[in-house]
């Protein structure tokens, strides 16, 4: 890390009777798992009953409004209160059959928790226009690296794709500059992250917030999912505001890249807060609903002739001293702040 700133819904009668031969692969969500709200249902099938699928849909629980979609394959956003579920993913075939499969989740929405009625937010952060991209200097060897808002793979028919090369462990850092708010001390970082073919050609995965005071200082919330140490890292500042020595801890909590699921919508909450003077607290990180609790206080405040506002990093580091490739998509980008 080195630092810069700058449905188509069909409300029909609900078919509940599960047929003895259902072929659909259920990637998201698990059956029996802990989920955040909004999370994705992504489903795909070829046959229902030995016969070509039509159709394919989702409910969720009693309701009788099903999504549908023409063909195999759905990757929709779901919202729902938190408690136990039931999403019923749905296939027609070609006759007019249907294959039900039930998976059965339990909603812990991180938000509701965590963030007050009082709060400020800035949504959709990943469709700004003003997003740059740079190799990151405190990276070895070099990296390029594009952004552009597609409609496909998306939760919200707007994600943006980064792509990149990596030479030589470089890391890639895009960046924009989403608000600006002088006074809040509390964040709240909730996105979706999308692996094209798995985290092939890459290690880390970075997701920072920074924020400029009114007094010049700026708090640098770092964060990433460190595929070397399998563990999720904060940033610290080691040195002082004006002779700083940024470096990673390592947390005791898990996190690696490469296992995390390809081709499937991931959901990242982070909630972090710091004080007026350069004091950062890592409260927790959510990763597909699974909460896992910091609490590490520690310095992270820089001297660095920013003017006052909020940016936010994400960014990319490859894995090989060769020359590597790898696309990541990031949708429904939202900071709370408080």
């Amino acid at each position: 890390m080195k630092f810069a700133q700058n449905l188509t819904f069909v409300s029909i009668v609900a078919v509940m009777s599960v047929p003895t031969l259902a072929q659909t692969l259920v990637a998201s969500p698990t059956n029996g798992n802990v989920e955040s709200s909004p999370f994705a249902v992504i489903a795909s099938a070829t046959l229902c009953n030995s016969e070509p699928v039509a159709y394919i849909g989702y409910s969720l629980d009693g309701s009788s409004s099903t999504a549908i979609f023409a063909g195999g394959y759905v990757n929709e956003p779901v919202s729902a209160a938190p408690g136990w579920h039931t999403v019923y993913v749905k296939v027609w075939n070609t006759l007019g059959g249907v294959c039900v499969t039930p998976v059965s989740i339990d909603v812990d929405n991180a938000t509701t928790d965590i963030i007050p009625p009082t709060y400020s937010g800035v949504g959709m952060i990943q469709t700004l226009k003003t997003w740059t991209e740079i190799h990151d200097g405190g990276t070895p060897g070099n990296s390029y690296g594009g952004i552009s808002v597609v409609s496909s793979p998306s939760l919200s028919g707007a994600a943006a794709l980064y792509a990149n090369e990596f030479i030589d462990f470089g890391g890639e850092r895009y960046t924009v500059q989403y608000d600006d708010n002088a006074t809040a001390e509390n964040y709240f970082y909730d996105a979706w992250v999308y692996l094209d073919g798995g985290a092939v050609g890459y290690e880390n995965l970075e997701f920072d917030l920074d924020h400029t005071l009114s007094n010049g200082e700026t708090v640098i919330m770092g964060f990433q999912c460190d595929g070397w140490d399998d563990t999720w890292d904060i940033a610290v500042n080691a040195g002082s505001p004006t002779a700083f020595v940024d470096t990673w801890l390592h947390s005791y909590a898990p996190c690696d890249p490469q296992k995390w699921s390809a081709n499937a919508w991931h959901h990242v909450e982070i909630y972090y807060s710091h004080n007026t003077s350069g004091w950062v607290t890592y409260h927790s990180v959510w990763l597909d609903g699974l909460e896992q609790d910091l609490n590490f206080t520690v310095f992270s405040g820089y001297i660095l002739g920013w003017a006052p506002g909020d940016v936010t990093n994400f960014q990319i580091d490859g894995d090989s001293s060769g020359t590597t490739w790898g696309n990541v998509y990031l949708d429904e980008l939202t900071v709370y702040h408080w």
